[in-house]
């Protein structure tokens, strides 16, 4: 009788643990989904800051041109 005592004892500990493991990551998956949110939003912000830079780039030898053209000195 002992023995089924002690497996019944057992099967309840693995129950509960099984159950803390699930809320566990349930809460794993939901950070995870923040992240990749967050990952995606900085993602989005860095194309658009690389693309304004690369139109600022593309303006700055259109200037230096416009300058040298001029005879004036870059500043």
């Amino acid at each position: 009788m002992a023995n089924l005592q002690d497996l019944a004892e057992r099967i309840d500990r693995l129950v509960l643990r099984h159950e803390e493991l699930k809320r566990t990551s349930a809460l794993i998956e939901q950070q995870l989904a923040a992240v990749t949110t967050e990952r995606d939003s900085l993602r989005s912000r860095l194309a658009a800051a690389r693309s304004r830079i690369d139109a600022l780039l593309a303006r700055l030898p259109a200037a230096r041109d416009a300058v040298a053209d001029s005879g004036e000195e870059p500043k």
